[in-house]
Parts: C-alpha cells; structure tokens; sequence
C-alpha cells in the first residue's frame, strides 16, 4: 500500500468515526477524535480516550497529556508527526472517566482497521486500558517498559507491542514522570528488534511474552515517592535512533 493509499484509507475510517453512532459516548462528545499522524510511520501509540480538550479539538494528545507525550518523544529525537497517535475509544467518556468494556468493544473495529492500514512495527500503549487491548491480564505496574508480539487478531500483522504509563498518570505522579522517560528510551530499541524480525534478518533479542526484556527498578511503590523530586528533562536524554 502507498503512502497516498494510506492517507486515504485512514481518512475513510476517520470519516466513519466522526459520525459513528455504535456507542453512548457519541451522545456527549462534540467532537470523535479518529487519531492523526503519518501515515507511513513505523510506530503508533494508543492511548484510552480523548480528555476535553481532545474532545473540543478533535485531534488526540493536545491537552496537558500531549505535551508530555511531545516532550517523552523529543527525548529520544522524534517528533509526534512521524508518529501515528489514536486511541482505544474515539469519544470523550464523560468526565474523563474510565471507558467501559462495551465502549471499548465497539471502537473495537475502527482501531483494528488503522493498524491494518498502518501496519506498524511497534504498537506503544499508553495506559491500562490500552495494554490490555494488547496485553490482556498484565498488570501496567509490571508491564511497563516490556515488550512482547502483537496479536494479528488486534490489526497489528507482525508488530511488538510496548507498554508505558498514560502520560496523565505520569503529571500526577513525578516517580511515574522518571519511569515513562527512562521507558520511551528503550523504544528504538524494541523498533530495531520489530525490523529486524519484519525483514527475516535473524531471530529479535525479544524474550517470550512471559517475560521482560529490560533490567528494570522494582515497580514504584507509593512510599517511594517524593513529590518534590524533579522530573528528568528531555536535554537529559540522549537520542537512539532516528525514525525514518
């Protein structure tokens, strides 16, 4: 598929989620939030749903939640517009709260069919609700900063999936700030491995699902906090891989 062929696959399914009706959140968005990006990226991350501003905007990650996810990219020299970013529920649950399996099942099809089109090598999930799209049963506190193969059934052919914490979750809290920019490091490594094992050019350095592939802390435990540590900066990280 070409790039022109993409863009005008995705906007098919853009249009059809603009005006989709198969849920309740349709009743109290202003505006559905199809996702956005380039489409011939190698790498999409998928977040839960849209926040008010994404809401207002209709475009994903452009409130407080967005800005950090600018910064973790910069970090690692990328840019959000050579990524593709969307996520699980295309409409806004009222009042930012969680969405509800039923939601989640019938956004369902729209997200499978962007992968499709896209047909990334990495798949970055941001928070609960997305990983268990594509890490059923994990725990995000475990999970984070691992990755394991993508099931094709999600739209994602011969793709890893890599876990991180919602970018809202990391402004609450500057213990899960620190992990989610030491996490986004280890990404163009898990992009390095996706291509190799794409182009038949050897086995990855990717252990099975059941397992972790990065050396890591013990998960962060609520005592360990300390709420007046400062967050690390982007000129505190070092690029690893430019995208294209």
């Amino acid at each position: 598929m070409t790039d022109v062929e993409r863009r005008v696959a995705l906007e098919a399914i853009a249009a059809e989620v603009r005006v989709c009706t198969n849920c309740r959140l349709h009743e109290t968005r202003t505006r559905a939030v199809p996702g956005e990006g380039d489409p011939d990226t190698e790498v999409v991350f998928v977040g839960e749903g849209p926040g008010f501003n994404e809401d207002r905007q209709g475009r994903p990650f452009v409130g407080r939640a967005g800005d950090l996810l600018v910064k973790l990219l910069a970090s690692i020299g990328w840019r959000r517009e050579d990524v593709f970013i969307t996520n699980v529920v295309k409409c806004r649950p009222p009042e930012n709260r969680d969405p509800q399996p039923e939601e989640i099942a019938a956004c369902a099809p729209f997200l499978r069919r962007q992968l499709e089109v896209l047909d990334p090598a990495v798949v970055v999930t941001l928070g609960r609700y997305s990983m268990g799209t594509f890490m059923p049963g994990a725990r995000i506190s475990q999970a984070h900063g691992t990755v394991r193969p993508v099931d094709p059934a999600t739209g994602a052919q011969a793709a890893f999936v890599f876990a991180m914490y919602h970018p809202a979750a990391a402004l609450r809290t500057p213990a899960i700030e620190r992990e989610s920019y030491a996490d986004i490091a280890a990404v163009p490594s898990a992009l390095i491995d996706a291509r190799r094992r794409r182009e038949g050019a050897g086995e990855p350095r990717i252990a099975p699902a059941t397992e972790t592939v990065i050396e890591r802390d013990p998960p962060i435990d609520a005592d360990d906090i300390d709420p007046s540590a400062p967050p690390p900066t982007a000129d505190d990280q070092a690029p690893q891989l430019t995208l294209f």
